[in-house]
């Protein structure tokens, strides 16, 4: 018998007082249709009420993938619990769910992805909930914020710390989701799906099991419908035993401003000169930067921001392959995509479900991770996460916590200033007009990444601007190398809220970033990997 059903028939098999998983990431795999038909129904009869709404990495986008905004209503939203947030540009009109959470209209929580997709698995066990280090000393931390996003919320904790064999942890209590939306390609007449046209499987199998086990439905949205037997059992990454209902949607995007690539889903590979490499600027003077920490045969993670476009450097000088990239939704290799496409890749190598990436990523099993900063603290502290004038533009922190809690190297990338007017002449950089608002600060505004446990940690912590270079120490933040036509005290020192240790081998970078060939990239060989000691905590 086919599960097939209509959105609006799915959307009335959700009661009041519900906790709904969904699974997307920004417009990547987000299920919009059946967000629709729920916010439809709530405005035709005023149900469902109250629910509340887990998104483990984030659902829509505003360009075209309104996703959560669909059911951002008084009323019908109680309570929502995101890895991040949809963001738009400062000058449009905030999404509907940033004013709601502004307006402190229902608690609103910000977990880390992967600790959000660990309380799903907890869930589906029986097991009472996640202790984890992963957030210790950052927002997530009750001692700060405690993933609270407003004043209800705080009223409302979802963390707390405790005691275990000794050592602090925080413990953060399974959710038991009542219906689990999910997403896929295709789905038979028993609701096996398969992921052919997705460009990542994220964590529908851990939700669909996290509803299930504790006697909930599943609701997948897919493209099309099949006959029974049809598909190969080996393409099938959710079994229909655990599907309930199917919706379709024939137009479902694969991806933001993205209807259909077969790159992204692995069905094809691009010839590598189809890909685009940065134009000539400050940003891409700071990638060439960050491309010199690599070494040959690592496996890097890369977040949002000038970071993203370090793959293409490698390309350029000719070293595609020599790095594999590790994105959180779940691309391993290949060439990570840009701007509205970010969260895919094409030509990738395998594609692994997102709580397994963030297993990986929280164990520390990769080499190094190229990430973004919006400030920077006195104690090497980075927020990426909340900045009070600009709240909606800030999405949230997604998998940035757990990523950086115990990455061995970390690479955070930025403008030194936010506003400046910069310019290259003749190798050199030239600060036409300084910035207004300074981006290293005595205190960060939300902590994201905590300074000093990374220093407690051992990690190796660099921060890369267009005019420097910077390491954490133990005693502050020591600048190591300035651009070509600097100058310290004016263009650096001044320029930052605490002082900087000059390091007394303070070198100048590589003059050849500062110009529109070539740079003659190189990497060192990664050391062959030796058995080490099991580590815990």
């Amino acid at each position: 018998m086919s599960k097939h059903i209509t959105p609006a028939e799915a959307a009335a098999l959700i009661p009041d007082g519900a906790v709904v998983t969904v699974s997307s990431s920004s417009g990547l795999g987000c299920p919009d249709l059946m967000l629709k038909a729920i916010g439809e129904r709530f405005d035709t009869t005023g149900h469902p009420q109250n629910i509340t709404t887990l998104h483990p990495i984030a659902a829509g986008d505003m360009s075209g993938i309104k996703g959560v905004d669909y059911i951002a209503r008084k009323g019908l939203l109680a309570r929502i619990i995101g890895g991040s947030y949809p963001s738009g540009p400062s000058s449009s009109e905030p999404p509907v769910i940033w004013q709601m959470i502004g307006n402190d209209d229902i608690p609103a929580y910000n977990i880390p992805s992967g600790i959000l997709f660990d309380m799903h698995r907890e869930a589906a066990a029986k097991r009472p909930g996640v202790l984890t280090k992963v957030g210790l000393d950052t927002f997530v931390d009750p001692a700060r914020e405690g993933c609270a996003m407003n004043a209800k919320a705080a009223a409302e904790p979802v963390v707390k710390k405790v005691e275990f064999e000794g050592e602090e942890w925080l413990y953060f209590k399974a959710i038991v989701p009542q219906v689990a939306i999910i997403r896929a390609t295709t789905a038979d007449e028993r609701g096996n799906l398969t992921y052919e046209h997705e460009g990542a499987y994220l964590g529908g199998l851990d939700q669909a099991l996290a509803a299930r086990n504790n006697g909930g439905i599943i609701i997948a949205q897919v493209k099309r419908i099949t006959k029974s037997g049809s598909l190969k059992p080996h393409d099938v990454r959710v079994p229909g035993m655990l599907v309930d209902y199917v919706v379709v949607d024939p137009d479902q995007k694969q991806t933001t401003l993205t209807d259909y690539d077969p790159a992204i889903s692995g069905e094809i590979f691009r010839p590598l000169e189809t890909f685009r490499v940065p134009e000539f600027n400050i940003q891409k003077v700071i990638a060439r930067r960050v491309a010199q920490e690599l070494q040959g045969g690592s496996c890097v993670n890369l977040g949002f921001g000038i970071s993203a476009n370090v793959p293409r450097i490698l390309l350029e000088e000719g070293l595609h392959g020599a790095v594999t990239w590790v994105i959180e939704q779940g691309a391993v290799g290949g060439v990570p995509l840009l701007d509205f496409a970010f969260g895919c890749a094409s030509n990738a190598d395998a594609y692994m479900p997102s709580p397994y990436q963030f297993t990986y990523f929280q164990g520390a099993g990769f080499d190094a991770s190229l990430l973004s900063f919006l400030e920077i603290g006195s104690d090497g502290s980075v927020n990426v996460s909340k900045l009070s004038f600009r709240p909606h533009v800030t999405a949230g922190a997604g998998g940035f916590v757990d990523i950086t809690a115990r990455a061995k190297k970390i690479v955070f990338s930025g403008m030194f200033n936010a506003g400046a007017k910069l310019s290259v002449a003749d190798g050199k950089l030239v600060i036409e007009k300084e910035g207004k608002l300074k981006k290293l600060v005595e205190a960060v505004e939300h902590v994201t990444f905590s300074g000093p446990r990374s220093v407690a940690q051992g990690q190796e912590i660099t921060y890369i601007t267009e005019r420097c270079v910077l390491k954490l120490t133990p005693d502050g933040i020591m600048l190591t190398e300035i651009a070509p036509g600097i100058e310290l005290q004016t263009h650096i020192l001044d320029q930052s809220e605490f002082p900087l240790i000059v390091s007394d081998k303070l070198k100048v970078m590589d003059a050849a970033l500062f110009g529109e060939a070539l740079i003659g990239l190189s990497l060192p060989e990664k050391p062959a990997r030796t058995l080490t000691g099991a580590q815990h905590g």
